[in-house]
Order: C-alpha cells, then sequence, then structure tokens
C-alpha cells in the first residue's frame, strides 16, 4: 500500500532519505520541503567560491526540482517553510514563502532535517547589511557580491571553527585583509593545542590577523572594537562561531529534546513520535567512543542517518554502531585529519579513561623524494589494553589516508599491535616502506610496556625554565642551525664515547629532530645503567612549531635560538 513520506529539510540529510526512500520503494509518495530555494547544494565547499576555486554559486548546487522528480519522483518543493506540525491529525502546515499562501499537507511518516543554525552575537553597531554568514548557496553568494561590488578591503571573521578557517583562507586568497576573532585560545577544536600550532603559524604567516582570546565589544564606522582595548579595521563581518541544532519545529510539536540540546532520536533516528524521524544537524547521536550522547555536524554522519531511517521505514534493519566523529580540513598549504578522541576532548568532557600518547614527525614518502614532507601525527590510546582511540595528522601530504586507517582500526576495537601488523601499501612516491601508522603502533608499544619514558613538547617550556638537563643528539651542524637554550649538544655519533658527560643523578631529557635518534640514544643510555633518561616526543621540529606563533604574537622570551620547520 503505498503512503505518503513527507520531509522537512535537503541537502545530507534529507536528500539522501528522500533518494534511499525511493530506491526502497517506487509506491509512496515523497515530498521534500526546502525553505530557501534550493533542494540540495555542497554546503561544505560553499567557502570555496569566495576565492573563485569555486567559479560559479550555480556550481555549488548539486539536484534541482525537476531533475529530483524527473530522476528519483520525488516532488521538491523549493521556497516552502513547514510551520508547524500536528501530531495527532498527522499534519503539517506549510507556507509558500513566494506566494505566502498557507496550506496543510498530511503524512504517514515524516522525517525531519532542518540542520542548524549559525551562532550569532548581540555586538552593538552589529549591521545587518554588513553581516553575514555561511549557511547556504545564498548566504555565500551575497557576501561574494558585497564585498567584490562595494569599497571593502577589511573582512573580519568572527569564529576559527571549520567553516570559519576555511572562509577566512578562501577571502584571504582573494585579495582581502582578514582577520579572524576567537574568544578561545585556539582554531580547530578537533586538534589538541600542542598540533593545532601548526595551522596557527600557517595562518600567521599567510597574513592573516589571528586574534586568540578576543571577543568584539562593538562596531563603529567599519572598525571593531576589540575586549583587549585593539580596534581593527572592519568593512564587513562573517559570523562563523559554530552552529545550534534548529529544534524549534521539533520543540513545538512537543518531540522529546535531548540532552545536548538537539532532538533526542533511538537507534533507527526515531524521535519520540513513532511515525516521526530525524537525521543531520539537528539531531544528537550516540558517540561509540565516549558512549555518550553528542552533536555532530558533518555531512558522513548525517547521510548515514538519512539511509537508516529511510531502511526502517521500509522495514529494513540498519545496525547503529555509533559515531567516532572523522574529519579533514585545508588551511592553505597545509592538510590536516581527526578521527577520535582528542586530549582536549577527554579532559573538557571529563571523560574517566586512563590513556597515554604518541607524538611523531617522519616524512610522508621516502625522503629521497622531491616532494617528501614530515607528516605530523598524534595518537592517543587506552591504557593497558592498548586499544586506539583517536588521531590527528597535520602535514603538506596526504594525511587523509592516515587518518583513515585510524577510523577503520577504531571501527573494529584495534589496538596498538593491530597497528604494528598492518600491512599497507608501498612505493617511495606515496609513503615509506614502515608508514607512520605502523611506526606509532611501535612507538605506543614501546610506551605501554614500559620501554622507555618520554614528555611532549608543550612540556618543554617549563623544562626549560627549571634548569633541566637537555640534550640535543643531533648532529653539530643541526644544532648550529638552532637548538634549545642551555641544551648540551652530544651527537648520536658521538654518544657512546661521551656518556660521562650525562649525569645519572638527576633527569636528562633528550631530542633531535622527530624523536627518533632521541628515542635510540635513550635506549643506548638505558642499557648502560641510566634510569634517569627521557624522550622528547615530537622534538625540535614539533618544538618548534609549538612555540613560534606565540613568541611572535606575544613577543615572550624564546627557549629556541632559531626555529626549523623542515
Amino acid at each position: 500500500m503505498a503512503r505518503k513520506i513527507l520531509i522537512v529539510g535537503g541537502v545530507a540529510g534529507g536528500a539522501s532519505a528522500a533518494a534511499r526512500l525511493r530506491r526502497n520503494s517506487e509506491e509512496d509518495r515523497i515530498i521534500m520541503f526546502e525553505k530557501g530555494p534550493h533542494v540540495s547544494f555542497s554546503n561544505c565547499a560553499l567557502p570555496y567560491h569566495l576565492s573563485g576555486i569555486v567559479e560559479n554559486p550555480e556550481d555549488l548546487i548539486l539536484m534541482d526540482p525537476e531533475l529530483f522528480l524527473s530522476q528519483y519522483n520525488i516532488e521538491a518543493r523549493i521556497n516552502n517553510e513547514v510551520m508547524s506540525i500536528d501530531r495527532k491529525n498527522k499534519t503539517v502546515k506549510v507556507k509558500n514563502i513566494l506566494t505566502e499562501e498557507v496550506y496543510t499537507e498530511d503524512y504517514d511518516k515524516l522525517i525531519l532535517s532542518p540542520g542548524a543554525d549559525p551562532i550569532m552575537e548581540n555586538i552593538n553597531g552589529l549591521e545587518d547589511d554588513s553581516t553575514f554568514t555561511v549557511k547556504n548557496v545564498v548566504d555565500i553568494d551575497n557576501l561574494n557580491r558585497y564585498i567584490k561590488h562595494g569599497e571593502v578591503k577589511n573582512i573580519v571573521v568572527v569564529g576559527g571553527g571549520f567553516i570559519g578557517v576555511e572562509t577566512a583562507e578562501n577571502l584571504k586568497l582573494a585579495g582581502y585583509n582578514v582577520s579572524i576573532v576567537i574568544a578561545s585560545k585556539q582554531i580547530l577544536n578537533t586538534y589538541d593545542y600542542d598540533m593545532v600550532q601548526i595551522f596557527h603559524k600557517e595562518i600567521h604567516d599567510r597574513g592573516i590577523n589571528l586574534l586568540i582570546g578576543e571577543k568584539i565589544k562593538k562596531l563603529e564606522n567599519n572598525k571593531a572594537y576589540l575586549s583587549s582595548g585593539k580596534i581593527i579595521d572592519a568593512d564587513a563581518i562573517v559570523m562563523a562561531k559554530g552552529v545550534v541544532p534548529n529544534v524549534s519545529l521539533a520543540r513545538e510539536a512537543g518531540l522529546e529534546i535531548g540532552e545536548t540540546g538537539a532532538i533526542k532520536v533511538d537507534k533507527n533516528y526515531r524521535t519520540s513520535d513513532k511515525d516521526i524521524y530525524a537525521v543531520g544537524d539537528a539531531i544528537e547521536v550516540y558517540n561509540a567512543l565516549t558512549h555518550r550522547t553528542t552533536k555532530l555536524a558533518l555531512a558522513g554522519p548525517a547521510q548515514k542517518a538519512a539511509r537508516a531511517a529511510a531502511d526502517h521505514i521500509n522495514n529494513r534493519s540498519t545496525p547503529n554502531k555509533g559515531f567516532i566523529g572523522s574529519s579533514a580540513i585545508k588551511v592553505f598549504d597545509y592538510n590536516g585529519a581527526a578521527t577520535g578522541l582528542s586530549e582536549s576532548m577527554i579532559k573538557s568532557q571529563n571523560i574517566v579513561i586512563n590513556y597515554d600518547i604518541v607524538r611523531a614527525s617522519l616524512s610522508d614518502k621516502v625522503g629521497i623524494m622531491p616532494d617528501s614532507q614530515p607528516l605530523h601525527f598524534k595518537l592517543i590510546y587506552e591504557v593497558p589494553t592498548g586499544k586506539i582511540l583517536g588521531a590527528q595528522a597535520i602535514g603538506k601530504g596526504d594525511v587523509t589516508k592516515r587518518i583513515d586507517v585510524i577510523a577503520t582500526v577504531i571501527k573494529f576495537n584495534g589496538t596498538l599491535d593491530d597497528l604494528r601488523d598492518l600491512e599497507l601499501s608501498y612505493a617511495p612516491p606515496f609513503s615509506t616502506a614502515k608508514d607512520v601508522v605502523n611506526y606509532a603502533g611501535y612507538i605506543g608499544s614501546n610506551l605501554l610496556n614500559g620501554d622507555y619514558k618520554q614528555v611532549n613538547v608543550d612540556k618543554v617550556r617549563e623544562l626549560v625554565e627549571k634548569g633541566a638537563f637537555i640534550v640535543d643528539v643531533r648532529e653539530k651542524y643541526e644544532y648550529k642551525r638552532g637548538h634549545i637554550n642551555g641544551a648540551v649538544n652530544i651527537p648520536l655519533s658521538e654518544l657512546r664515547s661521551r656518556m660521562s658527560e650525562i649525569p645519572k643523578d638527576r633527569p636528562v631529557y633528550l631530542h633531535c629532530r622527530s624523536g627518533q635518534r632521541s628515542y635510540n640514544a635513550v635506549m643506548a643510555l638505558q642499557n648502560s645503567g641510566y634510569g634517569n633518561v627521557c624522550n622528547i616526543a615530537g622534538s625540535f621540529l614539533d618544538l618548534s612549531f609549538y612555540e613560534y606563533f606565540n613568541d611572535v604574537t606575544t613577543k615572550r622570551e624564546k627557549i629556541l635560538t632559531e626555529y626549523n620547520f623542515e
């Protein structure tokens, strides 16, 4: 028997649900309502229109109503806003925005995919005509037209999440003076503070004015007055502080809202009403690692939820194993990817778990390849099981490959031993014979077994200030190019003949360029009776990135004579 299924909202969630519903049944009548003028578009690609990488705004549109109808026999009503839901009579009230006609439509099943709304700030002097968000094609087209046809030179992006950073990058590539203003201490909270400094440096070096720990107090005469007292030029403002789930329709209909403030759904994405489902950015999902509900505004999870909801409506079973949150971003010449838990997430959410980290910076290809670059890698694992909990990778090469491997291992409850045992494809132009993923397994296993001890680069400044004994095991020419203040240079090639210079009665910290030679030095010393030695994970390369941005922006006293970034 044919049913009538209504979908509120398009894009990743609604459009995917509609297409899957049609594949499951040719009989059902499917109607999708979209408040805006476009039923499906690439919202993740929106910022790239500002730089011209995506030349025309029309290129962002993936599907129009006519094509949806002809290809899928799905009726997509654009410029139609669902105003309310009558659960008792199983109807929705709809308003045609263009004609202002209000009508009702009955349903057998209803899927909500209203998405999320940009977070706005109440700032004195904030003018509507010069303030923009980046939610849809209309938004990005309006912003692009305003800055290109007006006398706009200086643009302030408020917020440092994915959309904020990508918008700032593309505005800079388009030739504008760009500032990023964020209240927190870092951009891109998906990455730990020690890792994100690589992005901070890249943004700063590219000429974007990155203002950390700042808020706009007021706007006046194309100037932004900040909480610190700084004043910056602001011909236009882009609000990109993040998003909040759009739950107004669900709340007014009496559907249950979860503890996160998003719509609560069961394993099949059904709401508290058995005939109403919800998918996408408006819902809360289950985190497979924290075992808690969370909000996850990503296209991949939205599409998976949409497929699962459509299948359940058609009595198909789809397992719900939860989500771990995998993502990627490009920041000028650097690529970043992350999956699972980070240290900052564990701490901010007070997750009770015993964990340790692997920090390594190795070549992403065989070193003699002309395009070989350092790949900065951080792995989080559980102690004592060795279970993989998360990872972050940043570099100029292919970081997504490594994080996708880690995400797969996490999904299958893999451990450090599994990483060591992975057989990954290899050729010099693509990777090293023992990839950084394998190395992470070896390093983590050694740490888990207690073979040696480590400290991360974020502890080095404190060690220097306390006068710790630090040994630089790089070669002399490397030491001359830049070193830690007070560090003693004993190259690994001379270590065995100079061990007497290393004390046994106090902690000793060793480093090299990436952590590999210093690990070998630590093992040699331990095998020679030294029980007081510790490796600096990431070593001088990661330390240079970690210190740089705060050094140059706060003018604090440096602990390095020079930085090395290659």
